[in-house]
């Protein structure tokens, strides 16, 4: 799993599967992979993304990279490596 504790926050790279069943982020060996309900459409996905997390971290999350790609690098705000790691193991959306 890529995470980077920084400054302003935690830092995940993940991996994304649109237009799933249902949303569903999981753990598969080193990578985390998110399965978002939405089309790849204008955004949608990524929308839908921040705000799952948002509330999976219970902080604000933004998009530093990959607003096209399927490759994202996101920032959860004010949230320690640690607690990133006990939340993505206990509580996977």
């Amino acid at each position: 799993m890529k995470i980077t504790e920084t400054i302003n926050g935690t830092i995940i790279n993940v991996f994304v599967k649109p237009s799933q069943q249902k949303f569903e982020l999981i753990i598969d060996g080193d990578e985390i992979i998110v399965f978002s309900t939405e089309d790849p459409v204008k955004g949608k996905v990524n929308k839908q993304i921040l705000k799952e997390l948002a509330k999976l971290f219970n902080a604000k999350v933004e998009l530093l990279a990959g607003v096209t790609s399927r490759q994202k690098r996101l920032l959860i705000i004010g949230v320690g490596k640690s607690r990133v790691e006990q939340l993505l193991k206990e509580n996977p959306c």
